[in-house]
């Protein structure tokens, strides 16, 4: 049986792949940096085995590793938060940077050891293309990052072609934003879904975003686990795009997400406040698959799709 490794399985898209893995016959192995997530994470994927491991302690990384001895480790670990990067710039570059790098070596030591591939795919960013004058950007467009997160996104996907080059079966997912009702409330996409249902219910009389000029190339979570997946079973690793090639704005995602409940004047419910500008904000991230739509990987969920799943999600909720 084909054995895998998903780290930050507690997360958004470790949620999502570990119930398709599970749901196809594998044997999944999950890893937690908290203890106490893992009679959750149990609890909602039956059968998983789960490990607790931090990506900043080489040992843990090495002992989850080698105690599930999987076929296919993906790396889905770390804080995904942009702003929250700032905040903690050197645990950004431990975990995010460096943290890949330990588990790349315990799979190059692994695949030594058993004398079989191992094969790996990391949940790289187009934060590592910076604020691009190129639009679309595909896999040749230069690598300048202008935020911690996308520096230390960026030292984990040259790691990648580094040890890929080594003879590792080894992949860089460059994940554009992609969203569901499972993103944390902190992320703007799901403060926009939360804010307008409270609105809708009367609970506020506004939402309050800061910078909602950038664009930004939305997809659906599950569809984005499902390239990760596809690229886990091609016939050769390298880079490949994930995105949906569809680009909107912070405001358009608003206008959107208001239509769902009825409110069409959105701008008499919208405040902007300077305060929550980020430091470093790309005005326009939009990806090319193009690669990816070659081995025949389709997103099947539209923007407006989206906005409405994740809008109906936060009123069933209540």
């Amino acid at each position: 049986m084909t054995r895998a490794l998903v780290t930050g399985v507690a997360g958004q898209d470790g949620w999502y792949l570990a119930r398709r893995l599970l749901s196809s016959g594998i044997e999944v192995h999950g890893v937690v940096r908290d203890a106490a997530k893992v009679a959750a994470v149990s609890t909602e994927h039956p059968g998983i085995v789960v490990h607790v491991a931090d990506l900043s302690t080489e040992e843990a990384v090495r002992d989850a590793v080698e105690a599930s001895e999987p076929h296919h480790i993906y790396n889905l670990a770390g804080s995904t938060s942009v702003a929250a990067s700032w905040q903690q710039p050197v645990l950004t570059a431990d975990i995010v940077g460096v943290g890949p790098v330990r588990l790349l070596r315990a799979a190059w030591e692994l695949q030594e050891r058993l004398g079989r591939e191992v094969r790996f795919v990391q949940a790289s960013s187009a934060e590592v293309f910076g604020d691009p004058s190129q639009v679309p950007q595909d896999e040749n467009t230069p690598h300048a990052p202008v935020t911690p997160y996308g520096a230390a996104k960026d030292m984990a996907h040259q790691m990648v072609a580094v040890y890929r080059r080594r003879g590792l079966f080894a992949t860089n997912a460059i994940l554009y934003n992609h969203e569901s009702p499972r993103r944390p409330p902190t992320f703007v996409a799901r403060k926009i879904t939360r804010g307008v249902a409270a609105v809708a219910r009367g609970e506020r009389t506004h939402l309050t975003l800061g910078n909602v000029d950038v664009r930004r190339d939305w997809g659906f979570a599950q569809d984005h686990v499902g390239a990760m997946v596809l690229l886990m079973q091609a016939a050769a690793p390298g880079d490949f795009v994930v995105a949906t090639g569809d680009a909107h704005t912070v405001r358009d995602f608003v206008k959107e997400a208001f239509a769902v409940v009825g409110i069409d004047d959105y701008e008499r419910h919208l405040r902007i406040d300077p305060a929550l500008y980020r430091p470093a904000d790309p005005s326009a991230l939009v990806g090319n698959a193009g690669r990816l739509l070659a081995l025949g990987w389709t997103p099947s969920v539209t923007f407006s799709e989206l906005v409405a799943l994740m809008v109906a999600a936060e009123l069933e909720s209540v």
